[in-house]
This record gives structure tokens, sequence and C-alpha cells, in this order.
């Protein structure tokens, strides 16, 4: 599989140019992370929100320095190459549940506060509303709490539902939950996944979900 090209500058869905809601993070950001990819996509992935980045990076820079929602060199790179690996490069729209870089006070970032998610939650449905998908997949345990709030659900469990559909009627999608890009190498095996099988495992779930998808090569 080609290693997935970052997506250009261009392509970013700006929906609040200077959102300013969240004044701790208007401080610590870089740029607002919007989301981006084709506005017709089939598939909508969710991460939580951006991290600090890396300016040394031109290519991968990270969504709190390139405006774009999974543009980093582990995350960005790794979750797109995902979504190629099934045949879906071109029909994936990517976002987070909250749109700046929430910092930990040392240079990384934390979890955003209830507030923060609050407050970027009429974007994400926007984007939803915009895009349409049909599938939504949060990347994460963190994303798919945030994402099946915004339904009014509750998540036991997150180990037990990847990779498993879950119906959103509030929010008109499938929801199906991936392991984060981050740390799907540990966590893989211990589904009892490989690399392939994971693969082959998601674009079962996504035809089951009506998404035309299938493993490369």
């Amino acid at each position: 599989m080609a290693d997935p090209s970052p997506p250009a500058s261009d392509d970013a869905l700006v929906l609040a140019p200077g959102c300013r809601r969240c004044p701790a993070l208007v401080d610590a950001r870089e740029c607002i992370a919007w989301g981006n990819g084709p506005r017709d996509a089939d598939v909508m992935v969710v991460g939580e929100a951006p991290a600090a980045g890396d300016p040394d990076d031109p290519a991968w820079p990270g969504g709190n320095r390139s405006g774009l929602a999974y543009t980093s060199r582990h995350s960005g790179r790794r979750i797109r190459g995902l979504l190629a690996a099934v045949g879906l490069a071109d029909r994936t729209f990517y976002t987070n549940a909250v749109k700046c870089f929430p910092p930990d006070g040392e240079g990384s970032n934390r979890e955003p506060t209830a507030a923060e998610r609050s407050n970027c939650r009429d974007h994400l449905r926007t984007e939803l509303d915009l895009v349409d998908p049909r599938v939504v997949l949060p990347t994460g345990k963190h994303a798919t709490t945030t994402l099946l709030a915004a339904e009014g659900r509750d998540l036991d469990g997150f180990l037990d539902h990847v990779l498993d559909p879950v119906d959103a009627p509030t929010l008109g999608v499938t929801v199906v939950p991936l392991l984060h890009p981050s740390y799907a190498d540990v966590w893989r095996s211990r589904l009892g996944y490989d690399r392939e099988s994971y693969r082959a495992a998601l674009a079962a779930a996504l035809r089951a979900c009506g998404v035309d998808a299938a493993v490369d090569g």
C-alpha cells in the first residue's frame, strides 16, 4: 500500500473562522483544525482533538499547525492509510470532535473538557449535516464516547464495541468504533487481529453498513 498523501490546505471545511468559544483553546492553538475531505463522503472519521503538532514536518505537521484534522505523521498518516487500504481514500472525510488543540501545560495535549466538547458539538453536527456520511468511524475511546453522547448514549466497555456497528438514528448514521491509530498496534493483537485481519474486519463492517469497501492487494 502506498503511503497516503496529506490533504491540500484549501480542502478545509471552515465553519467559523476565528471561533473563540473556548478561551483556553484560543490562547493555546496555532490553527483551528477543520474537517477535510469530499463533501459527499461515504465515511466520516472523527477523532477527539488535534495534538500540538510538529512544526518541523512540512508534510505531516498535525492539525494544530496545518488547520486540517488528522494531518499528523503518526495518527493522521496511519488512519488515512487504513482507509486507503479498504478502498476509501477518496471517499472519507476527516474531522475531530473538538477542533482546537487542548494543552496539558507541558507541551502535549489533554482530553478536552465537557464544556469544550459541548462548545464544539454543533460544528460536528453541521459537518454531519453537510457531508451526510453513511458511516462514522470514531477513533478511540474518547472520540467514541463523545460522539455517542451527541446521540444521548453511554459507552460501556469500549474495546467490546470496536468494529461493532451501532445505530445512531438521532445523528442519522451508523457508528463503527475504531482503535485509535496511535495505539492500534498495541490493541489489535489483544482483540485477536493482525494488521491484515483488522483491515478485512473493517471492510466487512463497512459493507454491512452499505459502504462498498474491500481490502487492497
